[in-house]
């Protein structure tokens, strides 16, 4: 059984576009115990895709797990074929890499099945082509991310983070999320620039090998400064009721609170499971999805 990890965006900085006409970014990638759950089973030909859980997900090659699959076996020329069998927990679209952390399990699957099928580097290549995200759910480990998604640095010794997301039952697509983020840039006065990474790789070891436990103690100041997300206001407008996930947990006892990738999700961060736990009851009631859980240092890891 394969863990397909859903991610957190620690901040998230939108650079200049590049000539393929996509935009540079910024953050930190946090892989979560929340995760859908995959099962690759050998056929004889093509691409068969079952889909199961309390999460709805687009089925056939519309799926990004089944579009993985399918480019694996093109890639390497496989005679072979491949069911699918996804378990769905991660709501999507939500900013959470849901579809890109289904794909990167089933390239990293189709690889144990196939030793040698495809080079690391064909991997990687294949997975930057399938989306920005998806090289990073080939080994969902805490990075900063820059460029379009291919360049990571790993992150050592980051510390538990537990979280509420709040989502509100409706999705905004990457491609939206973005168009509309150079609409309201061609008209509006951009903020000051507070770059996330400048942000983060201050909280690092002076030989950059780890972040240090500070990390969950900082000022309310230093967490903004993190958790800035320019994608926000582009959410904020396809989907009004994100400042008012905003506001919900800002009047708990979150630490910080933010908005994951292009959205809607937003997440509180929280001292303690329980501090989660007891601000999920209270808003449970108001929001469709409500969901605590917690950062992970790599698959399989229970802290």
């Amino acid at each position: 059984m394969l863990q397909a990890p859903a991610k957190l965006n620690l901040g998230l900085r939108v650079g200049a576009r590049g000539a393929g006409g996509l935009h540079s970014i910024e953050s930190l990638f946090v892989p979560l115990a929340l995760a859908d759950r995959i099962e690759l089973r050998q056929r004889a030909s093509g691409v068969r895709l079952l889909t199961e859980g309390p999460v709805a997900t687009p089925a056939g090659r519309s799926n990004l797990a089944h579009q993985a699959a399918q480019a694996f076996l093109d890639a390497a020329r496989l005679d072979a074929g491949v069911t699918i069998c996804l378990r769905k927990h991660i709501p999507s679209p939500a900013g959470l890499g849901g579809g890109s952390s289904d794909a990167g399990a089933v390239l990293r699957g189709l690889a144990q099945l196939h030793p040698g099928a495809l080079s690391p580097g064909q991997l990687a290549e294949l997975a930057l082509q399938l989306g920005a995200d998806v090289p990073f759910f080939l080994t969902p480990r805490p990075a900063l991310v820059s460029g379009r998604g291919e360049r990571r640095l790993p992150v050592e010794g980051l510390p538990v983070l537990h979280l509420l997301l709040l989502h509100p039952g409706v999705g905004i697509t990457t491609a939206l999320a973005f168009e509309t983020f150079d609409t309201l840039s061609a008209s509006l006065t951009p903020a000051p620039a507070r770059p996330t990474l400048r942000s983060l790789l201050a909280l690092r070891e002076e030989d950059g090998s780890a972040v240090t436990d500070a990390l969950p103690g900082l000022s309310a100041e230093h967490w903004r400064d993190i958790l800035v997300n320019d994608l926000e206001p582009a959410a904020r407008h396809l989907c009004p009721v994100v400042a008012e996930l905003r506001e919900e947990l800002s009047a708990t006892q979150a630490r910080a609170v933010g908005m994951s990738g292009s959205g809607p999700t937003m997440f509180g961060v929280f001292g303690d499971a329980r501090s989660a736990h007891e601000a999920a009851q209270k808003l449970a009631p108001r929001v469709a999805q409500c969901r605590v859980t917690k950062t992970i240092s790599h698959i399989g890891a229970t802290a």
